[in-house]
Parts: C-alpha cells; structure tokens; sequence
C-alpha cells in the first residue's frame, strides 16, 4: 500500500435485500492490524477455515472470525454506469497520460460514498483504486471514458473493450467449492490470515478486484 493507507474494497458491511454485503475501502489510522489482499481458488471450505491457493501458487490457511460475511459478484456492463453512480475502479497510468481501468465495480446504491478516494491497490502494480461519484456517463471518440469524482477531485478513466464491469451478488456457503476464485480483505494474525469477508466467484464471474 501507499503512504500509510491500506484500502481493503471489501472491509465493513452493509445489508442490502437481506444479503450482508462488503463496503469499501478505509484509512490504514482506522484499522488496528495489517491487512493482506488474498486473491486465488479455494482448495477447500470447513467449518471456519478456508484453504486458498493463491495466484502467486502459494497454498494459505484462512481463519473465518465470528459473523464472517460472504458474498459474490454479477456481470455488469459499461452501458449500466450512468452519472451519480458510485463505482470502484482499479486503474493504471497510460502510455498517453491518464488511467486505463483494470476493473469496474458498480456498488448498490446504498453504499454510496463508502471509502471515497483514490489509493494505491495491489491487483498490479504502480496501480491504484479510486472509489468515487459519477460525474458524467461513459463516453469518449477515442474509447469509452468515465469521469469520476471524490473530494472534490475530479479523474477521467478509460474503460478499454474487454475491461470487467461487476456489481455486488448475494451468495451462500455452498458457493464455496473447491475451484472457486475468491477475494479476501484478510488481516495478518500469529496464526495466519484472518478474515471477515469473502467474495466469492459464481455463475462463471469471478471477483475482479
């Protein structure tokens, strides 16, 4: 992470049609242990523990704290980001000046504004993560572009062809099958990662971020 700030897109919750749902991303003051981004397929799933191999090949044993929370990701697409939207957008700098987006997460309306800013993320790297407001809809002659705002900044993304766009799903533990790709904001512990969240792939999605 950059300059002490530890976004964790999935940290807190919030209950959206009775589904516990992951809120945003949070200043590392606010948070008391490191946390560490687990990105792989599950292994396997007992009880409160969650074995991952993750994309760098490593094999991880997650602990799932007490009222842990799962859910999953849909498809969206470019065409459903309309202004006053409030999206998560994983980006990097381009050749020609300004960011070209990784991801696109639409989040339901009532977790607008959860974790506003733009931080450093690690899905690769040098690149960043900018939750914030719509302001104008997807357009641009030379690609679609989006503008976004937060803080009173304003940031113009470029949404290539083939980028994922994805909203907040619900999802059940029977989705946790061996194979499944998962996304955990986890916190680093003596005893391994330990984890509040899950986001886990289904229907042929997989969480982007």
């Amino acid at each position: 992470m950059i300059k002490n700030i530890l976004p964790a897109l999935l940290l807190g919750l919030t209950a959206i049609a009775s589904t516990a749902l992951p809120a945003a991303p949070v200043h590392a003051e606010d948070q008391k242990a490191e946390q560490v981004h687990i990105r792989g397929s599950i292994v396997n799933y007992s009880g409160s523990a969650l074995k991952v191999k993750t994309r760098e090949g490593e094999t991880v044993d997650v602990t799932l704290a007490d009222g842990w929370k799962l859910a999953s990701v849909a498809n969206a697409a470019v065409t459903d980001i309309k202004p006053g939207d409030f999206v998560g957008i994983a980006s990097l700098p381009s050749a020609g000046g300004g960011d070209g987006a990784l991801e696109v997460l639409i989040f339901p309306p009532a977790m607008k504004g959860a974790g506003e800013g733009s931080y450093g993320w690690d899905l690769k790297p040098n690149s960043s993560m900018t939750n914030a407001t719509v302001a104008d809809a997807v357009k641009g002659v030379d690609g679609r572009t989006v503008t976004v705002s937060y803080h009173g900044k304003e940031k113009k993304i470029a949404i290539p062809d083939g980028t994922p766009v994805v909203t907040i799903a619900p999802a059940t533990n029977d989705d946790l099958i061996p194979g499944a790709v998962v996304f955990i904001p986890a916190e680093k512990a003596a005893s391994g990662p330990l984890a509040h969240q899950v986001l886990v792939g289904k229907n042929g999605v997989v969480p982007p971020m």
